[in-house]
């Protein structure tokens, strides 16, 4: 191996740590997506980011500039569109799918030995993640939300009308609504009831409006549905 490095081949003992370096940040990356129990995490963001090393050393070593790691930025779509997915209109993996992206930039960076520019880009990944989320969930308590909620009621008493009100006077508009109508029970006094669905938008908790509903009379159901706004 030493014999190897020591003849001119391209290859350096520099190169190996510059491709070191990239595994390092990249593992660190994909240590932190993979505690969030993300779609890309440990192994895929090691992976892509020491792969992003690799194609840089090779392109600088056999080319001397960057032809081959210029296609590593165009290839990356192939698994940033496997991570972005539509559900009910909304947008899922964006997020990752850009760590993906970040994580190949500092391998690359990384791997034609800049390192402290790779350096840098990890510590801002870790200030986004651990520093603007918080921010953001602070923030998202002050900007209007669109919220689903699916309630179940006795029919013919007035309920939907009073959670509509309730709904009003704790701050949220509703914005649609789809009712369901069916038989509950199996009685002669079987119990009409109802389900809708309601699309309110409001500053507040959706969480605190759930139990406010819940707690009118008639209502025999609330669930809030909100797996179709993501965060990442």
């Amino acid at each position: 191996m030493s014999l190897l490095l020591a003849e001119p081949t391209g290859q350096t003992w520099s190169q190996v740590g510059d491709l070191g370096i990239a595994f390092v940040l990249s593992a660190l990356i994909g240590l932190e997506r993979e505690l969030r129990h993300k779609a890309a995490g440990l192994r895929t963001l090691t992976v892509v980011g020491f792969a992003a090393a690799l194609f840089m050393v090779i392109s600088q070593a056999q080319f001397g500039d960057s032809r081959v790691a210029a296609q590593v930025v165009s290839g990356l779509g192939f698994i940033g569109g496997g991570l972005i997915f539509v559900r009910r209109d909304a947008v899922r993996g964006l997020t990752t799918a850009a760590i993906v992206w970040l994580t190949a930039a500092v391998g690359m960076a990384a791997g034609a030995g800049l390192w402290l520019f790779a350096v840098v880009a990890t510590a801002a990944h870790f200030a986004v993640s651990y520093g603007f989320t918080p921010l953001a969930r602070r923030l998202s308590g002050r900007v209007t939300r669109v919220h689903s909620l699916v309630l179940t009621y006795r029919d013919g008493e007035g309920v939907l009308r009073r959670a509509l009100a309730e709904c009003t006077q704790r701050g949220f508009t509703v914005r649609d609504l789809a009712t369901t109508t069916d038989e509950g029970g199996t009685s002669a006094a079987a119990v009409r009831q109802a389900t809708v669905r309601l699309s309110v938008e409001g500053t507040g908790p959706v969480t605190a409006l759930a139990v406010w509903l819940a707690d009118l009379d008639g209502v025999l159901a609330v669930r809030v549905d909100d797996s179709d706004l993501d965060p990442d």
